[in-house]
């Protein structure tokens, strides 16, 4: 096939959308597939109000439709709702060629927490733009539901994976924490508002915090928590070692939709705490034991009182959680990456000729 993916988020961005859509390219790629890249990269430029390390595209219409014009793709994979997303599709409607689309960030939660409104207020944008979708691509089937709940019902599994190579337990501990007070107690992500990082922070709970990341709100936090280890970002090796170095993995965050940093941490034998909310309810379980409870012992712990979540992740086996992570394959998520855009593709051979 040839495909074009046109997505708002790319390098140099370090977050789970990059590392998922980079990682996705790399497979798809090395099956023999063609791929068209449309990034912010290809234009000028604009910083996010109030979270300037994320740049957006700026008036990228008529250069989104010139190289989608020129490539000539089977199929087009949209994968974010920003300048590129809202070009690309409206080029696909235009020319009446089929596209999917992802559903990797929880945009009304997200401005719900950075504007005080609604999340209700920003649905119907949401919903407008997935609607004419062959197929909405997301990683769990919690987040399936909700969206067939606001309208959208061609949502389509997309699940993640680990690189096994790089995220398993057999990893010297990472230096800067080797002789921190135990437990060592692991956040790795955005330090954005929306990651909810002060409920993780504010926890009484004994041992280190330690938080590995950048992002708009890591000089406040520095300030306000000066007992908290702030690594920056950290990535390969380093990273790898700070999941070993840690004993539970803390995932306060209650919008993301997925969390691709829970099966790393779970693969180099971390448990994981959480609330119980989608993401974590779709990785760790309600009850620790998986999402469908078919895990044998406890991978991790999810409660509404975050402390008593870690209290009761520090006594899960990490082989456990190494096995519960290692289960999950890029080779898998490339296979129903290929069959949602295969399946769109085909319904425009499909149609008659002019």
């Amino acid at each position: 096939m040839r495909i074009a993916l046109c997505t708002d988020a790319w390098h140099p961005q370090v977050n789970g959308v990059v590392r998922t859509l980079a990682t996705t390219v790399e497979h798809v790629t090395a099956r023999g597939h063609e791929v068209m890249l449309v990034t912010p990269n290809q234009f000028f430029t604009f910083g996010l109000p109030g979270y300037s390390e994320i740049r957006l595209a700026m008036l990228p219409r008529f250069g989104t439709r010139r190289m989608l014009t020129q490539f000539v793709p089977d199929i087009v994979h949209i994968a974010t709702e920003g300048p590129i997303g809202w070009s690309a599709r409206g080029w696909c409607k235009a020319n009446e060629v089929p596209f999917t689309s992802a559903f990797h960030t929880r945009f009304p939660d997200y401005a719900a927490v950075r504007t005080g409104l609604s999340p209700d207020r920003f649905w119907p944008i949401m919903r407008r733009f997935h609607e004419p979708s062959h197929a909405v691509l997301v990683s769990t089937p919690t987040l399936a539901a909700e969206l067939a709940g606001r309208g959208l019902r061609q949502a389509t599994a997309w699940t993640r994976g680990i690189d096994a190579s790089l995220f398993h337990p057999g990893h010297a501990p990472l230096e800067a924490l080797a002789d921190l007070p135990r437990p060592i107690l692991l956040n790795v992500g955005r330090v954005a508002v929306e990651k909810n990082l002060a409920a993780f922070l504010d926890a009484d709970v004994p041992g280190t915090k330690v938080v590995v990341g950048n992002g708009p709100d890591l000089a406040r936090l520095r300030a306000r928590y000066p007992d908290v280890r702030f690594l920056g970002a950290l990535s390969g090796t380093k990273l790898a070692q700070a999941y070993c170095s840690a004993d539970v993995f803390v995932f306060p965050s209650r919008t993301d939709t997925f969390g691709l940093v829970m099966i790393e941490a779970m693969a180099c034998g971390v448990p994981v705490a959480g609330y119980p909310v989608p993401g974590p309810i779709d990785i760790v379980g309600a009850g620790g034991f998986g999402p469908d409870d078919q895990l044998s012992k406890p991978v991790g712990a999810l409660d509404k009182d975050l402390a008593r979540a870690i209290r009761a992740a520090l006594t899960c086996e990490r082989a456990a959680a190494a096995a519960c992570g290692a289960s999950y394959s890029w080779e898998r998520a490339t296979d129903q990456f290929l069959d949602a855009l295969g399946s769109a593709a085909r319904t425009r051979k499909l149609r008659p000729a002019a």
